[in-house]
């Protein structure tokens, strides 16, 4: 029998791909999906999407959603508390391990391990040391769909916020830009694919800057006019 895993679960491309590998595996059954959300703003940390589109996605994946709830720029302590608790309630439900889908990032895959064994669980990185190009492909091959939400204007122009993550996407990404931002150069939220039951409907909303980040605002679609659909 599969054994269960949980999985950090941000709604980006790496994540999807990540629960897509797991589940081609069949080593284990993910059971649950855990995303750090920020109370002030009612999003998803780092990548700024919307609570309400998160749930849908969740809703759309068929798996339970454990929302790890952070006030916003938090310590490490408090951080590691918060996901200190869910960890805890994991092991609670005979869940001894969790999956991430990092990349090549050595020293984040250290503190993730040293962070769950010390609530006695075990880390799995699937999609770990897949070179960064072959899994953008692979991603969009696979027949994900994914736009840009958020990007880092030190390396990446605020323009390729809301930009649909494609062919055309990967061959404007300035030299030095990893495929799949695994530096922290921008950020996705996945619509549409194979894990998908049906497709998440989003308008384009307002291209914003704040804290150093260039972010677009995805709205659930019918929510704003005007506005762009690009998914249905």
């Amino acid at each position: 029998m599969p054994e269960p895993i949980a999985l950090c679960f941000s709604g980006g491309k790496d994540s999807c791909l990540a629960l897509q590998e797991l589940r081609r595996q069949g080593r284990f059954e993910v059971v649950e999906l855990v995303t750090t959300v920020t109370d002030a703003f009612d999003r998803v940390s780092m990548h700024g999407v919307r609570r309400s589109l998160l749930r849908e996605q969740a809703d759309s994946i068929g798996l339970p959603l454990t929302e790890v709830v952070v006030p916003p720029e938090p310590s490490n302590v408090v951080y590691e508390r918060e996901m200190g608790k869910a960890f805890a309630k994991l092991r609670q439900r005979g869940i001894s391990r969790v999956g991430f889908g990092d990349l090549f990032l050595e020293d984040l895959r250290e503190y993730r391990v040293r962070q769950l064994a010390e609530a006695g669980l075990q880390c799995e990185f699937p999609i770990w040391h897949t070179p960064t190009d072959e899994l953008a492909r692979t991603f969009i091959r696979d027949g994900f769909h994914a736009l840009t939400v958020c990007v880092n204007p030190a390396v990446l122009p605020v323009s390729f916020a809301g930009r649909a993550f494609d062919d055309a996407f990967l061959a404007d990404l300035p030299s030095g830009v990893d495929p799949c931002g695994e530096n922290g150069e921008f950020h996705t939220f996945v619509f549409d694919g194979p894990i998908f039951d049906r497709s998440i409907a989003v308008d384009l909303g307002e291209l914003t800057e704040r804290d150093g980040f260039g972010f677009c605002d995805l709205l659930p679609a019918g929510s704003a006019i005007p506005a762009k659909a690009v998914a249905g």
